[in-house]
């Protein structure tokens, strides 16, 4: 189902093995855009890496079969100091990009440290500042919860308050 660019819709998503944050809002109506949907992806820590990166899969599969974005934006690779989590963070990365280039989305890509300067104002935002942020900018009862599904609310955002009309 394509869409107009004033209603389109981007699944934004905070990659992760265990807990994947994901957000879908839909542009339009002369505000900046209505939260669709947003929660997380689970999968169990005691499975194989093989068996959570299905799961993961198969959750962001869903996620597009049934909301049918016109993107997906996603957090890039950030170095931290634990290289086994950075290896791990690349695993979610490659099947998230896997399930969207075959479902032939445009994909973006930002830093963390962007989601939170666009977002919030600052690079270095806490978490409930994100969340306050959203709140605010979507006009929300409350912030999304948990965290990690406001965060892939805020990369839906940052795409949105990012791109070339």
């Amino acid at each position: 189902m394509r869409r107009s660019a004033a209603d389109l819709r981007i699944l934004g998503i905070d990659p992760g093995t265990t807990v994947t944050g994901y957000g879908v809002v839909e542009a339009g109506n002369g505000h900046l855009g209505r939260l669709v949907e947003c929660g997380v992806i689970r999968t169990n820590p005691r499975d194989p890496l093989a068996k959570r990166l299905a799961d993961l899969y198969d959750g962001v599969r869903a996620l597009i079969a049934r909301h049918h974005p016109g993107a997906v934006a996603l957090e890039s690779v950030f170095y931290g100091k634990n290289v086994r989590t950075t290896v791990s963070l690349g695993h979610a990365r490659g099947v998230i990009l896997l399930a969207a280039a075959q479902a032939e989305l445009e994909v973006a890509e930002f830093a963390p440290a962007r989601v939170k300067k666009i977002v919030v104002g600052a690079g270095a935002a806490t978490k409930p500042q994100v969340g306050y942020m959203v709140r605010k900018l979507l006009r929300l009862e409350r912030a999304p919860s948990p965290t990690d599904a406001a965060d892939g609310v805020a990369i839906a955002l940052t795409y949105l308050l990012t791109r070339r009309p």
